[in-house]
């Protein structure tokens, strides 16, 4: 009798062993699914921190200094590091007529920036004016990338300068980095003289782009927060940048223009995704400068967090704000946080 009640107590045990599995995964899922859910959807912030009056980079700040706010409600940093993810690079350079007198001494400049690479850097290469152009996709084969970036010194246009198209095409660029943990930065090569992308432009100094191919400004960003790029310009003006500017600066046609179609700005396209300008110094000098910003774009910290609350809103937009904590600026003195201004979840 007591040998056939183990026997029964053992067949007990392994049939219920035997629906255990199927009981965790029919009643547990939704719960392991939640977790899992917690654990990838990490937000990365990439920010550069400056002195408000050297201007220069401020390199030893910890974790502890930042305080990091979604939608107005703070969140726990869990990552934290710097110069430690590889570059995802896009070269984006400017072939209008403005700029085709200090294109050559841009991309000079750029050839020389490749030697402050790491070797794990890639860099993509692309050229606009109406619309963009891919003549180097990303890659650390620096022979193609001097390749490409001596192609584009050659390369001109006729067509007008949409910015909104350019930087939405570059944008879309970086979202193709060949692993997504990389830091993504657009390096624009411009003058910072749109030209209005109204109909009658269009018609006439963009043949080559349909018209319902033309992306605005609000659409550019939106694909700007989606990649979490970093627009950094390097700014270059010509003489005939100059008379244009100077021509267009109180014109009062301009300026309606401008309202009805948003042609794009470096200021707000750099400000906006946490970049800098870094503004004409004459074209001699545009090695000098380029390797400065390489140096910049490497001191910046990378900062992730699990967002304490996962909204099943699509495509809905959420506001961040970085700022460092009082005592930290006490330390440290004034400081100057530049980060993307928000992302599309």
């Amino acid at each position: 009798m007591l040998r056939l009640s183990k026997i029964v107590v053992f067949l007990l045990i392994a049939w219920l062993g035997a629906q255990l599995p199927a009981y965790s995964q029919s009643e547990s899922s939704p719960e392991v699914e939640q977790v899992f859910r917690v654990q990838v959807d990490l937000v990365v912030v990439d920010a550069q921190v400056l002195n408000k009056k050297t201007k220069r980079p401020v390199t030893a700040l910890r974790r502890e200094d930042f305080e990091l706010y979604e939608d107005g409600v703070r969140q726990q940093l869990t990552s934290f590091s710097q110069d430690e993810l590889p570059l995802s690079l896009v070269f984006l350079f400017d072939l209008t007529d403005s700029v085709r007198p200090v294109l050559q001494p841009l991309a000079d400049g750029a050839l020389r920036s490749l030697q402050h690479l790491k070797p794990e850097d890639e860099v993509a290469v692309m050229v606009y004016a109406a619309q963009a152009e891919m003549l180097q996709d990303f890659t650390t084969e620096r022979q193609l990338i001097v390749k490409a970036i001596q192609k584009a010194s050659r390369l001109e246009s006729r067509e007008a300068a949409f910015f909104n198209q350019g930087m939405f095409q570059a944008a879309l660029q970086s979202e193709r980095a060949t692993n997504p943990a990389r830091r993504r930065v657009i390096v624009w090569f411009t003058d910072n003289i749109p030209n209005i992308p109204s109909e009658e432009i269009r018609s006439h100094y963009a043949r080559s782009l349909p018209a319902e191919n033309l992306h605005t400004e609000k659409d550019a960003f939106r694909e700007l927060f989606k990649s979490g790029a970093s627009v950094y310009t390097m700014l270059e003006r010509s003489d005939i940048s100059d008379r244009e500017f100077m021509a267009n600066l109180h014109n009062p046609l301009m300026m309606l223009q401008k309202r009805q179609y948003p042609p794009g700005d470096v200021y707000k396209y750099s400000g906006e995704t946490g970049g800098t300008v870094f503004e004409p110094v004459g074209p001699k000098q545009a090695a000098k400068r380029l390797a400065e910003m390489i140096d910049e774009i490497r001191s910046r910290y990378t900062l992730g967090y699990h967002p304490s609350t996962l909204s099943n809103q699509a495509g809905r937009f959420y506001q961040l704000k970085l700022r460092v904590t009082p005592e930290t600026e006490e330390r440290e003195g004034k400081l100057i946080v530049r980060a993307r201004r928000g992302f599309y979840r």
